[in-house]
């Protein structure tokens, strides 16, 4: 298309004829490359439908694989005695680095979705306690009649049809107003879907199927016990949660407990299956936690007063604990690059700044070599996260290992050795 205009402007429009000739191509060409666009979609998902008829076959369910249980290790205490000693330089040697790959780009459409010139009514729902709303109506409402594979195809060609153009492109649109990792967007298509269609029934599993695919990302329809299931295929690898394996890749359901289970194995065009990397933050509405006060524990004036988003931490709650591969180590990687919720920026960083301040203006003062400014910063940091937090074990707390992301140890009262490391990232 730019090559296109490109062309058309080059040339000198000499007269408003010229120019309405210019125009009426353009606007031919910009809707000869959108009915493109959408056949392209229309024809994947009739062939889809096709496939989707003989495509089912009967798989056993794996068993939900538990965390791996870490050893206890308590604290080390230092005796009164000993902490005015002068601290060994002990160097960490890395036995082997861990290569975490770069997230790819969120999944995309398999071509733009035309959008519909109407003024439909919106159907609200919550996320997180955010609200949010589509262009959806009641007499877009699906009901399968019975549970087979005929009624199924059936209903994914009627959802097939542009007047669902519309709330697929809303969903998207709240993917990016929101930031939304591919997590929380699968919860808000499940959250959409279960409050327009009924939580737990079968249209609801089918309409976020469909939009989920839709979105495209990389699922799979499955059926057990006359119920309906959507399977979602990971880059990684989820603990305590059944799944199936597919050419290699893993699959997961929501609230699935069936031994067995009959898996279409129709694939969509350029599907994608979900990261559980959150590169960006979860932007959603506010509601304030209670202040709390975090002092060192012997640094009277080292302390620092912070509330958390308690939206953002019904988020955390929900995130599934993952590995990539079969490192469990690399389950640290998701946790440690969430970037902390922005108004708990805005509310610790300048603490620390003006304690930075403090240290900078000494060191001038002092005449202290200023090649020492960071590495006492970074201490001081460390000895803050170190000394004004409860430690307690994950399994006396939670009944289990339980890992924090940064917002999580600002809000709880305890935590351990990984979440203070964390944190200090």
């Amino acid at each position: 298309m730019l090559i296109v205009t490109a062309m058309f402007y080059c040339g000198n429009i000499k007269s408003y004829a010229q120019d309405d000739e210019f125009r009426k191509a353009y606007e031919n060409f910009k809707g000869q490359a959108q009915k493109e666009y959408s056949d392209f979609r229309d024809q994947a998902n009739k062939e889809y439908a096709e496939f989707m008829r003989r495509a089912w076959e009967n798989y056993k369910t794996l068993p939900a694989k538990p965390k791996p249980i870490e050893e206890d290790v308590p604290p080390v205490v230092i005796k009164e005695e000993d902490k005015k000693r002068p601290i060994e330089d002990t160097p960490v040697i890395i036995e082997e680095e861990i290569e975490i790959p770069a997230p790819a780009p969120q999944p995309k459409p398999i071509s733009p979705i035309k959008e519909k010139d109407d003024e439909s009514d919106r159907h609200s729902f919550a996320l997180y306690g955010t609200k949010m709303s589509v262009r959806l109506v009641p007499s877009q409402k699906i009901t399968l009649s019975k549970l087979d594979i005929n009624e199924i195809v059936k209903t994914w060609e009627t959802l097939s049809s542009d007047k669902y153009n519309n709330v697929i492109r809303d969903c998207l649109e709240l993917r990016i107003k929101h930031q939304l990792c591919d997590w929380a967007y699968l919860r808000l298509l499940d959250k959409l879907s279960s409050s327009f269609l009924g939580e737990g029934t079968n249209e609801a599993e089918l309409f976020k199927a469909f939009l989920y695919c839709q979105s495209g990302y990389q699922m799979r329809l499955a059926m057990a016990n006359n119920h309906l299931y959507m399977l979602y295929a990971s880059q990684h690898f989820m603990f305590e949660k059944t799944c199936w394996q597919i050419d290699n890749i893993f699959y997961y359901a929501d609230n699935c407990d069936a031994e067995q289970i009959q898996i279409c194995e129709a694939s969509f065009p350029h599907e994608q299956a979900m990261s559980l990397f959150i590169p960006n933050e979860q932007i959603l509405d506010q509601i304030k936690s209670a202040n709390r006060t975090l002092k060192s524990e012997d640094v009277d004036w080292l302390r620092v007063d912070v509330s958390e988003d308690e939206n953002v931490i019904k988020f955390c709650n929900d995130y599934p604990t993952s590995c990539i591969g079969n490192d469990f180590m690399t389950r640290w990687a998701m946790y440690a690059n969430m970037p902390l919720n922005n108004s708990t920026k805005e509310q610790l960083y300048p603490q620390f700044l003006s304690f930075f301040e403090a240290i900078k203006n000494s060191f001038e003062e002092d005449g202290t070599d200023m090649r020492n400014y960071a590495p006492v910063c970074v201490d001081l940091i460390c000895h803050w996260i170190q000394t004004a937090f409860v430690y307690e074990y994950d399994d006396k707390v939670w009944g289990g290992d339980r890992a924090f992301f940064a917002d999580e140890t600002l809000y709880y009262p305890y935590c351990d050795c990984e979440d203070r490391s964390i944190l200090l990232a």
